[in-house]
C-alpha cells in the first residue's frame, strides 16, 4: 500500500473526545505543530507556521488517549496522514487527518508515568493446555 505515514510533534489543542459505538472505540482530538526557529537578528527563538492535525485513535488506544491526554500536552503522534476535502456551505474546505498507531507524550519538554493497562481475556478466552511443560532434565558437566 501507498499510505503516508508521519511522525508529528506538537501540543493538544482540544480536550479528547471519546465514543463508544457497535463498530468499537474511538478517541479524537485536535494537535497543534508549531514551527521554531533561532532568529539571528533578534538573538531569540521566534514561532513559525502552526498545523492543525485532527488526530484519530482506536480500540485500547483510544481508552489510553481519553485517560492521558489533556488540552496543552507536548505529544508525539505516529499514523497515517489522510488529506480531506469538503463542501460546506458553499465552500471547499482541506483537512489534515492522522489515523494514529501510537500516541505518547514528549519526554524532551516534561515527565511521565506510564500505568500498564491490564487485559481482559473475553469470556470463553483461550482454552488452557491440555498437556503440562516437564522441567529439562540435564547431565552433570564434568571437568576434564
Amino acid at each position: 500500500m501507498n499510505e503516508v505515514t508521519m511522525c508529528a510533534v506538537g501540543n493538544v489543542a482540544t480536550q479528547p473526545v471519546y465514543r463508544e459505538s457497535p463498530s468499537g472505540t474511538s478517541a479524537r482530538f485536535r494537535m497543534a505543530a508549531t514551527a521554531r526557529y533561532w532568529d539571528r537578528e533578534k538573538n531569540e527563538w521566534v514561532d513559525g507556521h502552526t498545523n492543525f492535525f485532527t488526530v484519530w485513535a482506536n480500540r485500547q488506544l483510544a481508552v489510553n488517549v481519553a485517560a492521558s491526554l489533556s488540552v496543552g500536552d507536548p505529544v508525539i503522534v505516529q499514523g497515517r496522514l489522510k488529506v480531506r476535502t469538503d463542501l460546506r456551505d458553499g465552500q471547499n474546505w482541506m483537512s489534515a487527518d492522522i489515523d494514529a498507531a501510537a500516541i505518547g507524550h514528549d519526554l524532551a519538554r516534561g515527565t511521565s508515568a506510564f500505568v500498564r493497562v491490564l487485559r481482559t481475556e473475553p469470556a470463553g478466552g483461550r482454552p488452557e493446555p491440555e498437556w503440562e511443560a516437564q522441567p529439562l532434565e540435564r547431565e552433570p558437566v564434568s571437568a576434564t
